[in-house]
Protein backbone atom coordinates (compact mmCIF):
# COMPACT_ATOMS: atom_id res chain seq x y z
CA UNK A 1 0.00 0.00 0.00
CA UNK A 2 2.35 2.66 -1.06
CA UNK A 3 1.83 5.99 0.00
CA UNK A 4 -0.45 4.84 2.64
CA UNK A 5 -0.22 4.61 6.25
CA UNK A 6 -2.02 2.87 8.89
CA UNK A 7 -4.89 4.27 11.24
CA UNK A 8 -4.56 3.19 14.43
CA UNK A 9 -6.59 -0.04 15.22
CA UNK A 10 -9.94 0.71 17.10
CA UNK A 11 -9.83 -1.42 20.06
CA UNK A 12 -12.51 -4.41 20.46
CA UNK A 13 -14.74 -4.26 23.15
CA UNK A 14 -17.09 -7.13 25.56
CA UNK A 15 -20.80 -5.31 25.86
CA UNK A 16 -19.41 -4.61 29.34
CA UNK A 17 -16.99 -2.38 27.85
CA UNK A 18 -18.98 -0.21 25.18
CA UNK A 19 -18.59 3.57 25.98
CA UNK A 20 -22.01 5.66 26.35
CA UNK A 21 -20.90 6.49 22.96
CA UNK A 22 -20.80 3.26 21.29
CA UNK A 23 -23.99 2.12 22.87
CA UNK A 24 -25.90 5.14 22.04
CA UNK A 25 -24.28 3.98 18.08
CA UNK A 26 -25.55 0.11 18.16
CA UNK A 27 -28.65 1.84 19.77
CA UNK A 28 -29.10 4.06 16.86
CA UNK A 29 -29.01 1.22 14.06
CA UNK A 30 -31.10 -1.57 16.24
CA UNK A 31 -34.09 1.62 16.19
CA UNK A 32 -33.35 2.21 12.50
CA UNK A 33 -33.60 -2.05 11.94
CA UNK A 34 -37.02 -2.12 13.64
CA UNK A 35 -38.46 1.01 11.90
CA UNK A 36 -42.03 -0.66 10.24
CA UNK A 37 -40.28 -1.97 6.69
CA UNK A 38 -40.87 -0.01 3.58
CA UNK A 39 -38.43 -0.06 1.42
CA UNK A 40 -36.44 2.96 -0.64
CA UNK A 41 -38.75 5.15 -2.10
CA UNK A 42 -38.83 8.40 -3.70
CA UNK A 43 -40.97 11.36 -2.27
CA UNK A 44 -43.92 9.96 -3.96
CA UNK A 45 -43.89 6.93 -1.72
CA UNK A 46 -44.35 3.44 -2.29
CA UNK A 47 -44.79 2.51 -5.97
CA UNK A 48 -46.84 -0.76 -5.78
CA UNK A 49 -47.95 -3.72 -8.00
CA UNK A 50 -44.37 -3.98 -9.27
CA UNK A 51 -42.66 -7.55 -7.96
CA UNK A 52 -46.07 -10.19 -8.94
CA UNK A 53 -45.54 -13.74 -8.18
CA UNK A 54 -45.12 -15.69 -10.62
CA UNK A 55 -42.88 -18.77 -11.75
CA UNK A 56 -39.48 -18.26 -13.07
CA UNK A 57 -38.45 -21.38 -14.55
CA UNK A 58 -35.07 -21.57 -13.01
CA UNK A 59 -34.62 -24.71 -11.20
CA UNK A 60 -33.91 -23.82 -7.08
CA UNK A 61 -33.70 -27.80 -6.15
CA UNK A 62 -29.78 -27.19 -6.06
CA UNK A 63 -29.80 -24.48 -3.64
CA UNK A 64 -32.36 -25.92 -1.74
CA UNK A 65 -30.63 -29.03 -1.34
CA UNK A 66 -27.25 -27.28 -0.12
CA UNK A 67 -29.20 -25.60 2.58
CA UNK A 68 -30.71 -28.67 3.50
CA UNK A 69 -27.38 -30.46 3.44
CA UNK A 70 -25.51 -27.26 5.61
CA UNK A 71 -28.10 -27.30 7.97
CA UNK A 72 -27.93 -31.20 8.21
CA UNK A 73 -24.24 -30.97 9.08
CA UNK A 74 -25.20 -28.79 12.11
CA UNK A 75 -25.47 -29.64 15.73
CA UNK A 76 -29.07 -29.07 17.23
CA UNK A 77 -27.24 -25.98 19.37
CA UNK A 78 -25.35 -24.38 16.27
CA UNK A 79 -28.49 -25.32 14.02
CA UNK A 80 -30.81 -23.24 16.49
CA UNK A 81 -28.15 -20.34 16.58
CA UNK A 82 -27.08 -20.45 13.09
CA UNK A 83 -31.26 -20.12 11.49
CA UNK A 84 -34.21 -17.81 12.00
CA UNK A 85 -37.86 -17.28 10.80
CA UNK A 86 -37.82 -15.99 7.08
CA UNK A 87 -39.53 -13.09 8.51
CA UNK A 88 -36.85 -12.14 11.55
CA UNK A 89 -35.93 -8.92 12.15
CA UNK A 90 -32.26 -9.86 11.62
CA UNK A 91 -32.38 -9.16 7.91
CA UNK A 92 -32.11 -5.54 8.57
CA UNK A 93 -29.11 -5.98 11.31
CA UNK A 94 -26.60 -6.36 8.28
CA UNK A 95 -23.51 -3.62 8.31
CA UNK A 96 -20.08 -2.85 6.56
CA UNK A 97 -18.20 -1.96 9.45
CA UNK A 98 -15.39 -4.47 10.37
CA UNK A 99 -15.84 -4.00 14.05
CA UNK A 100 -19.57 -4.24 14.79
CA UNK A 101 -21.70 -5.55 17.33
CA UNK A 102 -24.81 -6.97 16.19
CA UNK A 103 -23.46 -9.83 14.22
CA UNK A 104 -25.86 -12.61 14.28
CA UNK A 105 -25.63 -16.49 12.83
CA UNK A 106 -22.77 -18.28 12.62
CA UNK A 107 -19.49 -17.29 11.92
CA UNK A 108 -17.51 -18.86 9.36
CA UNK A 109 -14.21 -18.48 11.13
CA UNK A 110 -15.68 -20.95 14.76
CA UNK A 111 -16.74 -23.52 11.90
CA UNK A 112 -14.75 -26.62 10.93
CA UNK A 113 -13.53 -26.75 7.05
CA UNK A 114 -16.38 -29.32 6.02
CA UNK A 115 -19.49 -27.40 7.72
CA UNK A 116 -17.71 -23.98 6.14
CA UNK A 117 -17.67 -25.07 2.67
CA UNK A 118 -20.97 -26.58 3.20
CA UNK A 119 -22.28 -23.04 4.22
CA UNK A 120 -20.19 -21.48 0.70
CA UNK A 121 -21.86 -24.21 -1.24
CA UNK A 122 -24.67 -22.80 -0.29
CA UNK A 123 -24.03 -19.34 -1.58
CA UNK A 124 -22.25 -20.97 -4.72
CA UNK A 125 -25.25 -22.34 -5.59
CA UNK A 126 -27.12 -18.96 -5.61
CA UNK A 127 -24.48 -16.80 -7.41
CA UNK A 128 -23.11 -17.16 -11.13
CA UNK A 129 -19.21 -17.55 -11.10
CA UNK A 130 -18.54 -14.34 -11.39
CA UNK A 131 -21.00 -12.99 -8.12
CA UNK A 132 -19.29 -16.24 -6.07
CA UNK A 133 -15.34 -15.23 -7.17
CA UNK A 134 -16.35 -11.46 -6.66
CA UNK A 135 -17.52 -12.45 -2.63
CA UNK A 136 -14.33 -14.61 -2.04
CA UNK A 137 -12.26 -12.09 -3.97
CA UNK A 138 -13.65 -9.57 -1.38
CA UNK A 139 -13.58 -12.15 1.89
CA UNK A 140 -9.73 -12.25 0.60
CA UNK A 141 -8.65 -8.91 0.57
CA UNK A 142 -10.07 -8.17 3.83
CA UNK A 143 -7.08 -10.71 5.21
CA UNK A 144 -5.17 -8.77 3.39
CA UNK A 145 -5.93 -5.61 4.99
CA UNK A 146 -4.91 -7.46 8.43
CA UNK A 147 -1.51 -9.07 7.17
CA UNK A 148 -0.73 -5.35 6.04
CA UNK A 149 -2.17 -3.95 10.19
CA UNK A 150 -0.42 -7.30 11.58
CA UNK A 151 -4.33 -7.80 12.43
CA UNK A 152 -5.73 -10.66 11.13
CA UNK A 153 -7.22 -11.97 14.11
CA UNK A 154 -9.66 -8.83 13.92
CA UNK A 155 -9.69 -9.27 9.47
CA UNK A 156 -9.18 -12.36 7.75
CA UNK A 157 -11.37 -14.64 4.91
CA UNK A 158 -13.70 -16.11 7.80
CA UNK A 159 -14.61 -13.69 10.04
CA UNK A 160 -18.38 -13.58 8.44
CA UNK A 161 -21.22 -14.72 9.93
CA UNK A 162 -23.73 -16.92 7.74
CA UNK A 163 -27.30 -17.32 8.81
CA UNK A 164 -30.41 -19.31 7.39
CA UNK A 165 -33.67 -18.04 7.40
CA UNK A 166 -36.83 -20.08 7.02
CA UNK A 167 -37.09 -23.92 6.17
CA UNK A 168 -35.96 -24.93 2.77
CA UNK A 169 -36.33 -28.56 3.86
CA UNK A 170 -40.44 -27.59 3.89
CA UNK A 171 -40.48 -25.95 0.82
CA UNK A 172 -41.89 -22.51 1.60
CA UNK A 173 -39.83 -19.01 1.32
CA UNK A 174 -36.29 -19.15 2.91
CA UNK A 175 -33.01 -17.33 2.17
CA UNK A 176 -29.79 -16.68 3.38
CA UNK A 177 -27.47 -13.73 4.60
CA UNK A 178 -23.81 -13.02 4.63
CA UNK A 179 -22.87 -10.51 6.80
CA UNK A 180 -19.17 -9.00 7.59
CA UNK A 181 -16.38 -6.46 6.66
CA UNK A 182 -16.85 -5.18 2.76
CA UNK A 183 -19.40 -8.25 2.19
CA UNK A 184 -22.86 -8.11 2.59
CA UNK A 185 -25.50 -10.53 0.80
CA UNK A 186 -29.29 -11.29 1.69
CA UNK A 187 -30.61 -13.79 -0.79
CA UNK A 188 -34.33 -14.69 -0.58
CA UNK A 189 -36.23 -17.53 -2.56
CA UNK A 190 -40.58 -17.53 -2.65
CA UNK A 191 -40.74 -20.57 -5.10
CA UNK A 192 -38.47 -20.06 -7.63
CA UNK A 193 -38.02 -16.40 -7.58
CA UNK A 194 -34.99 -15.34 -6.38
CA UNK A 195 -34.24 -11.53 -4.40
CA UNK A 196 -31.03 -10.87 -4.19
CA UNK A 197 -30.61 -7.26 -2.15
CA UNK A 198 -29.76 -5.29 -0.52
CA UNK A 199 -26.53 -6.24 -1.52
CA UNK A 200 -23.20 -4.40 -0.07
CA UNK A 201 -20.07 -5.01 -1.65
CA UNK A 202 -16.55 -3.22 -1.07
CA UNK A 203 -12.66 -3.35 -0.61
CA UNK A 204 -9.81 -1.30 0.51
CA UNK A 205 -7.50 -2.29 -0.48
CA UNK A 206 -9.14 -3.53 -3.97
CA UNK A 207 -5.73 -4.91 -4.98
CA UNK A 208 -3.84 -7.19 -2.95
CA UNK A 209 0.01 -6.77 -3.93
CA UNK A 210 1.57 -8.88 -1.32
CA UNK A 211 0.25 -11.49 1.16
CA UNK A 212 -1.51 -14.88 0.64
CA UNK A 213 -3.89 -13.68 -1.73
CA UNK A 214 -1.35 -11.27 -4.11
CA UNK A 215 -3.15 -10.29 -7.37
CA UNK A 216 -6.62 -10.09 -6.73
CA UNK A 217 -8.37 -7.65 -7.60
CA UNK A 218 -11.89 -6.24 -7.48
CA UNK A 219 -14.22 -3.78 -9.12
CA UNK A 220 -11.74 -2.62 -12.11
CA UNK A 221 -15.15 -3.25 -14.54
CA UNK A 222 -17.67 -1.72 -12.29
CA UNK A 223 -15.07 1.51 -12.30
CA UNK A 224 -13.88 1.26 -16.17
CA UNK A 225 -17.71 1.06 -17.42
CA UNK A 226 -19.09 3.55 -15.44
CA UNK A 227 -16.51 5.84 -16.30
CA UNK A 228 -17.12 5.16 -19.77
CA UNK A 229 -20.56 5.33 -19.73
CA UNK A 230 -20.41 8.92 -18.56
CA UNK A 231 -17.13 10.10 -21.10
CA UNK A 232 -19.59 9.30 -23.49
CA UNK A 233 -22.02 11.40 -22.86
CA UNK A 234 -22.43 14.89 -24.76
CA UNK A 235 -22.50 18.21 -22.88
CA UNK A 236 -26.07 18.21 -22.82
CA UNK A 237 -26.17 14.97 -21.25
CA UNK A 238 -23.79 15.59 -18.52
CA UNK A 239 -25.97 18.66 -17.44
CA UNK A 240 -28.46 16.09 -16.75
CA UNK A 241 -26.36 13.75 -15.56
CA UNK A 242 -24.28 15.40 -12.64
CA UNK A 243 -26.78 15.82 -9.61
CA UNK A 244 -23.51 17.53 -7.34
CA UNK A 245 -20.49 18.99 -7.24
CA UNK A 246 -18.56 16.78 -4.24
CA UNK A 247 -18.70 12.98 -3.07
CA UNK A 248 -21.25 11.93 -0.62
CA UNK A 249 -19.43 11.38 2.77
CA UNK A 250 -20.69 7.43 1.73
CA UNK A 251 -23.73 5.60 -0.31
CA UNK A 252 -26.78 6.95 0.30
CA UNK A 253 -28.23 3.51 0.68
CA UNK A 254 -26.18 1.45 2.88
CA UNK A 255 -26.62 -0.38 5.90
CA UNK A 256 -29.50 0.65 7.75
CA UNK A 257 -31.61 2.59 5.16
CA UNK A 258 -34.25 0.17 4.21
CA UNK A 259 -36.59 3.26 4.32
CA UNK A 260 -34.57 5.97 2.70
CA UNK A 261 -36.26 8.48 0.56
CA UNK A 262 -34.53 9.38 -2.44
CA UNK A 263 -35.77 11.06 -5.91
CA UNK A 264 -34.76 9.31 -8.88
CA UNK A 265 -32.21 11.62 -10.56
CA UNK A 266 -29.66 12.28 -13.65
CA UNK A 267 -29.96 11.62 -17.62
CA UNK A 268 -33.33 9.11 -18.48
CA UNK A 269 -31.43 6.08 -19.95
CA UNK A 270 -33.84 6.61 -22.99
CA UNK A 271 -32.20 9.66 -24.12
CA UNK A 272 -29.32 8.01 -24.64
CA UNK A 273 -27.73 6.72 -28.22
CA UNK A 274 -28.07 2.83 -28.73
CA UNK A 275 -24.29 2.59 -28.44
CA UNK A 276 -24.47 4.47 -24.67
CA UNK A 277 -27.51 2.54 -23.85
CA UNK A 278 -25.28 -1.06 -24.80
CA UNK A 279 -22.51 0.59 -22.24
CA UNK A 280 -25.26 1.38 -19.65
CA UNK A 281 -26.54 -2.16 -20.07
CA UNK A 282 -22.78 -3.77 -19.56
CA UNK A 283 -22.66 -1.28 -16.65
CA UNK A 284 -26.13 -3.26 -14.98
CA UNK A 285 -25.00 -6.45 -16.21
CA UNK A 286 -21.93 -6.26 -14.31
CA UNK A 287 -24.52 -6.04 -10.90
CA UNK A 288 -27.63 -7.70 -12.03
CA UNK A 289 -25.14 -11.08 -13.46
CA UNK A 290 -23.63 -12.06 -9.85
CA UNK A 291 -26.66 -14.22 -10.17
CA UNK A 292 -27.04 -17.37 -11.48
CA UNK A 293 -27.63 -17.31 -15.44
CA UNK A 294 -31.04 -18.02 -14.83
CA UNK A 295 -32.36 -15.78 -12.27
CA UNK A 296 -30.14 -12.83 -13.82
CA UNK A 297 -31.87 -13.11 -16.50
CA UNK A 298 -34.98 -13.05 -14.58
CA UNK A 299 -33.68 -9.66 -12.96
CA UNK A 300 -32.45 -8.58 -16.24
CA UNK A 301 -35.97 -8.69 -17.46
CA UNK A 302 -37.43 -7.39 -15.15
CA UNK A 303 -34.80 -4.12 -14.99
CA UNK A 304 -35.16 -3.97 -19.06
CA UNK A 305 -39.33 -3.43 -18.62
CA UNK A 306 -38.44 -0.14 -16.64
CA UNK A 307 -35.47 1.19 -19.09
CA UNK A 308 -38.42 4.48 -19.90
CA UNK A 309 -37.68 5.19 -16.16
CA UNK A 310 -33.98 4.13 -15.49
CA UNK A 311 -31.77 7.75 -14.64
CA UNK A 312 -27.66 7.35 -14.82
CA UNK A 313 -26.56 10.17 -11.86
CA UNK A 314 -22.19 11.33 -11.49
CA UNK A 315 -20.61 12.75 -9.37
CA UNK A 316 -17.32 13.52 -9.25
CA UNK A 317 -14.25 13.40 -12.28
CA UNK A 318 -13.95 12.15 -15.28
CA UNK A 319 -10.71 12.46 -15.94
CA UNK A 320 -8.39 8.84 -16.08
CA UNK A 321 -7.66 8.38 -12.68
CA UNK A 322 -10.80 10.69 -11.61
CA UNK A 323 -12.45 9.26 -8.26
CA UNK A 324 -16.38 9.68 -8.32
CA UNK A 325 -20.09 8.13 -7.33
CA UNK A 326 -22.68 6.89 -9.98
CA UNK A 327 -26.01 5.63 -9.46
CA UNK A 328 -28.23 3.57 -11.44
CA UNK A 329 -32.21 4.11 -10.62
CA UNK A 330 -35.31 3.06 -12.14
CA UNK A 331 -38.31 1.68 -9.63
CA UNK A 332 -37.00 -1.88 -9.40
CA UNK A 333 -33.02 -1.44 -8.78
CA UNK A 334 -30.96 0.84 -7.02
CA UNK A 335 -27.03 0.57 -7.94
CA UNK A 336 -24.99 2.83 -6.21
CA UNK A 337 -20.63 3.20 -6.77
CA UNK A 338 -18.31 5.20 -5.11
CA UNK A 339 -14.32 6.17 -4.34
CA UNK A 340 -14.17 6.02 -0.41
CA UNK A 341 -11.71 7.90 1.58
CA UNK A 342 -9.68 6.04 3.66
CA UNK A 343 -10.66 3.77 7.21
CA UNK A 344 -8.34 1.33 7.20
CA UNK A 345 -5.83 3.86 5.87
CA UNK A 346 -5.08 7.26 6.47
CA UNK A 347 -6.00 8.66 2.78
CA UNK A 348 -8.49 11.17 4.00
CA UNK A 349 -9.19 12.27 0.62
CA UNK A 350 -11.31 8.98 -1.45
CA UNK A 351 -9.08 7.23 -3.92
CA UNK A 352 -9.15 4.23 -6.03
CA UNK A 353 -7.68 2.23 -3.49
CA UNK A 354 -10.78 2.18 -1.76
CA UNK A 355 -14.30 1.47 -3.36
CA UNK A 356 -18.16 0.92 -2.10
CA UNK A 357 -21.00 -0.97 -3.81
CA UNK A 358 -24.69 -1.82 -3.04
CA UNK A 359 -27.96 -2.68 -5.34
CA UNK A 360 -31.23 -2.12 -3.92
CA UNK A 361 -34.68 -3.44 -4.86
CA UNK A 362 -36.78 -0.22 -4.34
CA UNK A 363 -40.46 -0.01 -3.42
CA UNK A 364 -40.46 -2.46 -0.95
CA UNK A 365 -38.90 -5.59 -2.54
CA UNK A 366 -35.53 -5.51 -0.67
CA UNK A 367 -35.26 -8.93 1.51
CA UNK A 368 -38.28 -10.21 -1.06
CA UNK A 369 -40.18 -8.19 1.06
CA UNK A 370 -42.67 -7.64 -1.08
CA UNK A 371 -43.27 -10.77 -2.48
CA UNK A 372 -43.54 -12.71 0.91
CA UNK A 373 -46.67 -10.67 1.47
CA UNK A 374 -48.25 -11.47 -1.57
CA UNK A 375 -47.02 -15.18 -0.67
CA UNK A 376 -48.27 -15.22 2.63
CA UNK A 377 -51.59 -12.57 0.79
CA UNK A 378 -52.57 -15.76 -1.32
CA UNK A 379 -51.38 -19.04 0.71
CA UNK A 380 -51.59 -18.18 4.39
CA UNK A 381 -54.76 -16.23 4.76
CA UNK A 382 -57.80 -17.40 6.80
CA UNK A 383 -59.72 -19.53 4.77
CA UNK A 384 -56.94 -20.30 2.23
CA UNK A 385 -56.72 -23.76 0.79
CA UNK A 386 -53.27 -23.32 -0.77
Amino acid sequence: MTGLRHRPSAPTRRPDQWTPDLLAKVDWRRRAAAEPFRGVATSEGVRPGLFPLHETGVDVTGVRRAAEDYLAALSPTRRAAGRFPVDDLTWRHWANGARYFLRHGLCLEDLDDERRHRALDVVRASLGAHGYTQVLDLMHLNLTIGELRGEEDLLNEWLYWFSVYGEPEHGGPWGWQLDGHHVNVNCVFVGDQMVLTPTFLGAEPVTATSGKYAGTSVFRREEAVGQELFTTLTSRQRKLAVIADELPPDLFAGAFRDNLELDIAGVPLGELTSGQRAVAAELIGLYVNRAGAGHARVRMDEVTAHLADTHFAWIGDGGLNGVFYYRVHSPVILIEFEHQAGVMFDNDMPSRKHIHTVVRTPNGNDYGTDLLRRHHERFHRKGSTG
